[in-house]
C-alpha cells in the first residue's frame, strides 16, 4: 500500500458505490496532487469494483493509488431494498476493514486527512477514533446539503417525513421545494431508506468540514448562508470547491468518432443532446412519446437511447431485445428522422458532445455531474428529472439558476409528444430559450473564474489543504 513520496501529505478518499460519485473525487484528487503536492489513496467498496471504475482509476497519476475493501454479505436484505439502504449497509459492514486500511496508511504514508462521500459517512467515526482529520465530500449541490443539515430540525418539527405533499419544505435561502420533489426516502417513513438518510444527516455535523462540488455563482443564496456561517456551531465549515467535472477522454472509439463527425456537419448551436446519464431509464410509453416529440419539434437532435425500465408490451414498439435498445423506439422513427437526427445506443461521449459548437441544448435527467458539465460548457438545459435528488436539482435549475426550462407532465405523469415538441422549441428558438442561453453563458464564465488562481473555489481548496497540511 506504499504510495511513494511518504513525506508528502497524504489523503484517503472513500467514494460511495457508483461511478457518478467517483468522477468528481477523481478530479479533486488530481488537483490535490498537481497543485498541492498531496498523494492520494482511493478506498473502494467491493460493490464499486467494475470495468468502468478500474478504467477511471487507471487514468489517474501514479501519486494516486487505490485499495479495495473486501465484499460484505448482503443476502439478508430483501430483493426490493432501496439503493440507499444497500449502499448504507455496505458502508456500515465495511467499517472493520476500513479501520485496518486507515491504520496501515498511517504507518506507511504521511496520512493527514480522510474524506468520505456522503453514503460512506459512517467511516468518519473510524477516522475520528484514529485521530485523523475527517471531512465529508458532497458530490451534489448546496440545496441538497442544506436539506441534510436541516433534516434533524425538520424531523423534530414533523415536516419530514412529508405527509402533506402540497406544502413546501422550508430550506433557508433556497427556492421553495415541494415535498414531492425531495428524495423518496425523506418523504416516506415506511421506506427503510428513510432511517438511513436520517442517520447520514447526523454525520454531516460530526465532520470537521464539508467540501461541496458547487460554487457560489451557481447557488448564491445557500452559498451566502452556509459559507458566511463557517466556523459557527450550527454546522461544520463548508468549502465550495467546484465545479469539478470529468476531463475529456483521450481515447477515440468508433462510436465517439461517429457522434463527433455527425456534429461536425451540423450548424452551430442547432443540436439538442438527449441523454439520461448512466442509470436513467424511461418507460416504453414515455420513451415513445419522447421520440415522437423530438420528431414533431423539427429540430436536430443527438439521442442516446437506453433499454426501458419495464417488460410489458406496447403498441409503439416492435420486437424488443436487451442487446439492442434501439428496438425500443417507435417503428420507423429512425428512418423518418435520419436527415436531422442521430440515434446511438446506450452511450455517447457526453463531455465531447457538450463541448461541441453544434450542441445548442441538453435534455438532461439533472444529475449533478451532468448539470455541471452542461454549465461548464455553456449549454442550456431541458430539465427532465428521474430519481434521487434530481427533482430538487430541476427546481433549482429552472427557478433559481434559470439555466433550464421544463416540460409539464399530463395527469398521468407522462410528458406527451406535443409537450416534448413545445419545450424543445421553447429552448431552441423561443424567447425564454434566449434568456436561459444568456444566463448559462454567464454562469459558464463565473464558474470558470471560480476555479482559477484568486477565484472562490481555488481559494476554498487552498484554505482546506492548508488545514490538512498542518496536521
Amino acid at each position: 500500500m506504499e504510495n511513494g513520496g511518504s513525506h508528502r501529505p497524504h489523503i484517503a478518499m472513500l467514494p460511495s458505490p457508483g461511478i457518478g460519485h467517483l468522477f468528481p473525487l477523481a478530479e479533486l484528487a488530481k488537483l490535490l496532487v498537481d497543485r498541492h503536492q498531496f498523494t492520494v489513496t482511493f478506498i473502494n467498496f467491493a460493490a464499486s469494483e467494475n470495468k468502468t471504475t478500474q478504467a477511471v482509476l487507471s487514468t489517474l497519476p501514479s501519486s494516486i493509488t487505490s485499495v479495495s475493501l473486501p465484499p460484505v454479505p448482503l443476502d439478508d436484505l430483501p430483493d426490493d431494498a432501496a439503493i440507499e439502504t444497500r449502499m448504507s449497509i455496505v458502508s456500515l459492514r465495511s467499517l472493520p476493514a476500513l479501520r485496518s486500511v486507515l491504520s496501515e496508511l498511517r504507518s506507511t504514508t504521511n496520512l493527514v486527512a480522510f474524506l468520505a462521500d456522503f453514503f460512506a459517512a459512517d467511516g468518519l467515526s473510524v477516522a475520528r477514533d484514529l485521530g485523523i482529520f475527517h471531512y465529508m465530500f458532497v458530490p451534489t449541490n448546496l440545496h441538497f446539503l442544506t436539506l441534510m443539515l436541516e433534516l434533524p430540525a425538520l424531523v423534530d418539527a414533523k415536516k419530514v417525513p412529508c405527509t402533506e405533499l402540497a406544502k413546501p419544505v422550508p430550506l433557508p435561502c433556497c427556492v421553495p421545494i415541494l415535498a414531492q420533489q425531495i428524495p423518496v426516502p425523506l418523504r416516506d417513513s415506511a421506506n427503510e431508506a428513510h432511517r438511513w438518510m436520517i442517520r447520514h444527516a447526523g454525520f454531516y455535523r460530526q465532520a470537521q468540514g464539508i467540501l461541496v462540488n458547487s460554487c457560489a455563482a451557481i447557488e448564491p443564496g445557500p452559498a451566502k448562508v452556509l459559507t458566511s456561517a463557517t466556523g459557527a456551531p450550527s454546522h461544520p465549515p463548508v468549502y465550495l470547491v467546484g465545479p469539478l467535472i470529468k476531463s475529456p477522454s483521450d481515447s477515440v472509439s468508433k462510436l465517439k468518432s461517429s457522434c463527433i463527425r455527425w456534429l461536425d456537419d451540423q450548424p452551430q448551436g442547432s443540436v439538442l443532446f438527449v441523454s439520461f446519464g448512466s442509470g436513467g431509464t424511461l418507460s416504453r410509453r414515455q420513451l415513445g412519446e419522447l421520440a415522437l416529440g423530438l420528431e414533431l419539434s423539427g429540430h436536430r437532435f443527438l439521442f442516446t437511447v437506453r433499454s426501458t425500465n419495464e417488460d410489458s408490451a406496447s403498441a409503439y414498439f416492435t420486437a424488443i431485445t436487451k442487446e439492442n435498445p434501439l428496438c425500443h423506439l417507435p417503428e420507423g422513427f429512425i428512418d423518418r428522422t435520419k436527415d436531422h437526427g442521430l440515434v446511438v445506443p446506450s452511450w455517447a461521449p457526453q463531455i465531447e458532445v457538450l463541448a461541441h459548437a453544434s450542441t445548442g441544448g441538453f435534455l438532461s435527467h439533472c444529475g449533478w455531474n451532468s448539470t455541471l458539465e452542461s454549465i461548464a460548457h455553456g449549454v442550456p438545459m431541458i430539465a427532465w428529472p428521474l430519481f434521487a435528488e434530481q427533482m430538487m436539482n430541476a427546481v433549482m435549475l429552472t427557478e433559481a439558476a434559470r439555466v433550464a426550462v421544463h416540460p409539464k407532465p399530463g395527469e398521468d405523469g407522462i410528458y406527451d409528444r406535443e409537450e416534448v415538441a413545445r419545450v424543445v422549441r421553447e429552448l431552441m428558438e423561443g424567447e425564454k430559450g434566449k434568456l436561459v442561453r444568456h444566463k448559462v453563458r454567464e454562469l459558464k464564465e463565473a464558474a470558470a473564474t471560480a476555479l482559477v488562481v484568486g477565484g472562490s473555489s481555488y481559494s476554498a481548496l487552498e484554505e482546506v489543504t492548508q488545514k490538512w497540511k498542518s496536521f
